[in-house]
């Protein structure tokens, strides 16, 4: 519960090489999204990531997080150096014009069934400026044979 809580206060970030079957947007917001996704949670990158990808100006809508790049670093980088096995995988990515949405499979741990992530970043001049998520915690039984991704 207490990783679920922590996810739900980041954002969701994933692999720049998507594995196979992945649906992947060709749009640059998309692609940008997903290196700042990368660069952040799988490279460890956290500050570097906010720097190249993240606008003067950064809007949260998850109500634990506050505003602000600076506030976002600091909450990153201390969340993944308690958890070194946070791995993203991204499984779709879409963009819409300013707006791209990120669909992942997030791990803490190997062997971890994880989380279905959503990102919703906006975009202004090329930089993130906005971001929304929604985390869904993948249940051990399902009552279909769908998967969350």
């Amino acid at each position: 519960m207490k990783n679920t809580i922590l996810v739900s206060t980041l954002f969701a970030l994933g692999l720049v090489a998507a594995p196979a079957g992945a649906h992947i947007s060709k749009a640059a917001n998309a692609r940008k999204a997903i290196a700042f996704l990368d660069m952040v949670f799988n490279q460890k990158k956290v500050k570097e990531g906010f720097d190249t990808y993240v606008g003067d100006k950064y809007i949260q809508h998850n109500p634990i997080a506050a505003d602000g790049k600076e506030a976002a670093v600091e909450v990153l980088g201390k969340a993944l150096q308690q958890l070194p096995g946070w791995t993203y995988t991204i499984k779709h990515a879409y963009a819409d014009g300013d707006y791209a949405i990120v669909h992942s499979h997030v791990t803490m741990k190997p062997g971890d069934r994880g989380m279905a992530v959503v990102d919703i970043f906006r975009f202004e001049k090329g930089k993130v400026v906005e971001h929304w998520d929604v985390v869904q915690p993948v249940p051990e039984k399902s009552a279909n044979d769908n998967t969350m991704f």
